[in-house]
């Protein structure tokens, strides 16, 4: 006889997020702060998908685990997720390198950044652990996950993306049987093993993985013991059960959370330039692929006390305005004219300016008189008056960072250096 649940898997569960690491490919916006700190949609960081994920699904107990530039991310986490609350047996725990296991070691590995707080997530004496990614923008309910695993036997649940067969040579592979029982697990493969009855398709790691606590820091001790590991989950530890023990496929459309707007499943890794601007450039569609405005899986984020958004000016050509466009908090679009772009707190354009295309962050001060297309800005630069991005290639090339699609990310470094 089955025995019944009498509550939700997941208040017996920590989620664990990996977010130390840099985001080399976004280039200059992650010369201050650790990808998972850079800014999304609007509002929030990338990392807060993850954790409003969790705290969504009903895990109350969260570890992050940071390394790379990471006052940015600690500052934003310490504002805005301090309400957990240790009397309700909440938890919310920001995990630096600090040495816990060696005075000399920082994270070597994905799989090092958990043992070395083993002793802390053994503290809590939590069932189940759910790895994360910090760096992805998704709506997933873990729970679901969690069920399967327990349902299952497994020794660790795999979260992963149906992607085309060539499209999956990016990422570690799930080779599975009809049962979805992994068999093999290839690290970036040439040619990527398809899904049985679906040859086209094949199964992409999420880098979510789910684990029973207790056989997790049995894997962790021994991995930790052998001198030949690299310490990454990636490349020592799921082949390893793969080889010895039980691991197993889920489906991210088996637990993806979608709104009555949302008709596909939305997985985004915006780890690139054009793929950050795409991203958040698709927020300002009518009907956009990621839901953001659904309050039953509201996105948390830190919430600061700012007036509203404001438009001034009606006269011809200098007329305060925004189409197809999100406008944050504290923004003041004085005499300007905005056209599918995402505008940040605290951003001001002046008059005679237009924008278009645009993902401006926090704090950008924008002068008169500029054309701005296809452009993502940093926080907290003063874009001089008349300054025109988006019309001549060559040009842009030469002053700012131009992707290969034609998005300039600009910094106040390359601002300063134009002498403008």
């Amino acid at each position: 006889m089955v025995e019944k649940r009498t509550q939700p898997l997941a208040r017996d569960a920590m989620a664990y997020v990996l977010a130390g690491g840099r985001g080399s490919r976004l280039k200059e916006l992650t010369d201050r702060r650790a990808k998972p700190a850079v800014y999304f949609g609007g509002k929030a960081r990338i990392i807060d998908f993850a954790l409003s994920n969790a705290l969504n699904s009903g895990i109350r107990r969260i570890g992050v685990a940071t390394q790379y530039k990471a006052h940015s991310l600690i500052r934003h986490l310490q504002r805005g997720w301090n309400f957990f609350r240790p009397e309700r047996n909440e938890s919310f725990d920001i995990l630096p390198a600090s040495q816990r296991v060696s005075e000399t070691q920082w994270y070597e590995g994905t799989a090092d950044a958990v043992y070395q707080n083993i002793d802390i997530i053994e503290d809590h004496g939590v069932e189940y652990m759910v790895i994360l990614a910090g760096d992805h923008i998704y709506k997933m309910d873990y729970e679901l996950m969690l069920q399967q695993h327990v349902d299952s036997g497994a020794d660790v649940t795999i979260g992963c993306l149906e992607v085309p067969r060539m499209e999956a040579t990016g990422f570690g592979v799930m080779h599975v049987d009809d049962k979805d029982r992994i068999i093999a697990f290839v690290e970036k493969p040439a040619d990527p093993p398809g899904i049985p009855g679906n040859p086209g398709m094949a199964l992409a790691s999420m880098g979510i993985y789910v684990f029973h606590t207790k056989f997790l820091m049995d894997v962790l001790r021994r991995d930790a013991a052998d001198p030949k590991s690299s310490r990454d989950f990636g490349k020592d530890i799921i082949p390893y059960i793969v080889d010895n023990g039980k691991a197993v496929a889920h489906r991210f459309n088996q637990s993806c959370v979608r709104s009555d707007f949302e008709r596909e499943a939305y997985w985004r890794d915006v780890g690139t330039i054009d793929a950050y601007w795409q991203a958040n450039i698709d927020l300002t569609h009518v009907t956009p692929e990621l839901d953001i405005y659904d309050s039953t899986w509201p996105i948390w984020t830190f919430a600061e006390i700012k007036p509203p958004a404001k438009f001034v000016h009606d006269d011809e050509n200098r007329r305060g305005s925004a189409t197809s466009s999100l406008v944050s908090g504290d923004c003041i679009i004085s005499g300007a004219a905005l056209n599918r772009s995402l505008l940040f707190t605290g951003v001001r354009v002046n008059s005679y300016s237009r924008l278009e295309n645009a993902v401006i962050l926090p704090d950008v001060k924008i002068g008169r008189r500029t054309l701005l297309s296809n452009v993502v800005i940093d926080s907290r630069v003063v874009i001089p008056e008349g300054l025109v991005v988006g019309e001549d290639p060559e040009l842009d090339a030469k002053r700012f960072r131009r992707s290969e699609n034609g998005v300039c990310l600009i910094t106040q470094t390359m601002i300063d250096k134009l002498g403008m």
